[in-house]
């Protein structure tokens, strides 16, 4: 009963190392199922983004780490303990270097929030019961239980966070943003491209609508938070260049459906 009571609280009953443990087994397992994109030079040039931000956030120190998924729908996701996913239409709907770095700025708020932990806690008991909790807590299973709770977790695909959830990482990902030294209007501004290409495109952001609140509902709410910074990076020559790289390159995929 005690477990359950924590559960239904929200309180996230696992401890940092167990999420970093079972945040590498599911992101083995994403690799596995999930069409990297390889291209060197576009890879590394997240990989600075993505370290720059997480140098900035709060929180436990999770060993972050920054690939892109060579699908053209306009999406991103987090795993609990630090590994981030980018879509590689991300790169081809943004027009700057800050709206790219804002996706990147909200999935390191989820995890820096432990929005991804509190959702293993709850999913485990919810889906998977009393004993596979146990067992991830430590009382039983060690690794096997951590790669059965890891695979269970990424064939849900991406966690789905709450309303509330996704709010507070909207905030606090606009305070990584500029604590790193973005313009934090490039948050707002690509929640407005998610609003066009909704009208535009509905099939390249039906799995961000999926999994993410109404960008409007998200940009009324972050307007005057936006006001109160100004100055900071808006675009750069590299940002250019690399996306123009990626769209020389062949085509990303369609995200196949479960």
């Amino acid at each position: 009963m005690r477990l359950l009571a924590f559960a239904l609280l929200g309180i996230t009953l696992i401890s940092v190392p167990q999420e970093i443990e079972l945040g590498r087994e599911a992101n083995a397992k994403v690799r596995r199922e999930v069409t990297q994109f390889r291209d060197q030079t576009v890879a590394s040039y997240i990989v600075a983004i993505g370290n720059r931000l997480a140098r900035n956030a709060r929180g436990p120190k999770y060993p972050y780490s920054f690939t892109i998924a060579d699908y053209r729908e306009i999406n991103a996701f987090a795993l609990p303990g630090g590994p981030i996913w980018i879509n590689r239409g991300v790169l081809h709907a943004a027009t700057t270097e800050s709206q790219v770095a804002g996706v990147l700025a909200h999935e390191i708020a989820h995890v820096a929030l432990r929005h991804p932990a509190t959702q293993v806690t709850e999913g485990a008991f919810a889906n998977w019961g009393l004993g596979l909790l146990s067992a991830m807590l430590g009382n039983a299973g060690g690794a096997g239980a951590a790669r059965t709770a890891a695979g269970a977790m990424a064939n849900t695909a991406f966690l789905k966070f709450s309303r509330d959830d996704e709010r507070e990482a909207d905030r606090v990902g606009l305070q990584i943003l500029t604590r790193a030294g973005w313009d934090a209007r490039g948050m707002v501004e690509l929640f407005e491209i998610l609003r066009r290409e909704q009208k535009r495109d509905p099939g390249a952001v039906d799995t961000f609508f999926s999994t993410h609140p109404s960008p409007q509902d998200r940009i009324d709410e972050l307007q005057s938070e936006v006001r109160r910074h100004s100055g900071g990076r808006r675009d750069s020559a590299e940002f250019q260049r690399v996306k123009k790289r990626s769209l020389s390159l062949p085509p990303p995929h369609k995200t196949p459906r479960a």
